[in-house]
């Protein structure tokens, strides 16, 4: 887990909404150049769609990117991702979590990851300012058991980035954010590594 990134907007030319340069892209790329890493599936769960990373994979057919986003959000000009799911202003925990997990079982088949990378953005939250969503806390914390729940049962290692979050009270963004690693801790000793499956 990364207790930061997710800069998801930066694309090949220059850095784009609060992001200078794309960590995740960069990431998968220096695990692939050590012969650690070969098929990607990016799970974008921030609020905002990861145009970024879809600018910069759209012809890395061993990436499969899916983004769950608000809308009526920015980015107003959008790349397309490999799986783009566009949620109305104001949708809450069960939309969310049900387009949510027909994408995942939609892409999980296609893209026979050997790494999930989970950004867990804090901002579909429905307190959050710049969101559009309504998420509850404990939608989010669905959100994210079912995230890695899924990898779990795939047998694939998840790396997770907690991407966006802009609560009016950083402590709300805070407990969203702490509940993400609480998760992310509990499951660790049950996770493989790269270059392993699991039972």
């Amino acid at each position: 887990m990364n207790l930061g990134g997710g800069t998801h907007h930066a694309g090949p030319a220059a850095g784009r909404g609060f992001c200078l340069f794309n960590d995740v892209v960069l990431a998968v790329r220096v695990l692939r150049r050590e012969g650690r890493l070969r098929r990607v599936l990016v799970v974008d769960c921030d609020v905002h769609q990861g145009d970024g990373t879809a600018d910069l994979c759209v012809d890395d057919p061993e990436t499969f990117t899916l983004s769950v986003h608000a809308a009526a959000n920015y980015p107003f000009h959008r790349a397309t991702s490999d799986c783009d799911v566009d949620l109305p202003t104001g949708a809450g925990d069960e939309e969310y979590l049900e387009a949510l997990e027909r994408a995942l079982d939609r892409s999980l088949p296609v893209a026979r990851p050997d790494l999930v990378v989970f950004l867990a953005g804090a901002d579909p939250w429905e307190g959050d300012a710049l969101g559009r969503l309504a998420l509850t806390k404990a939608g989010l914390r669905a959100r994210d058991e079912l995230v890695l729940g899924l990898a779990d049962a795939y047998g694939t290692p998840c790396c997770v980035t907690l991407a966006g979050g802009y609560g009016p009270d950083v402590t709300d963004t805070v407990d969203i954010a702490f509940a993400t690693a609480q998760l992310v801790a509990a499951r660790a000793g049950r996770v493989t590594t790269l270059g392993s499956r699991g039972p």
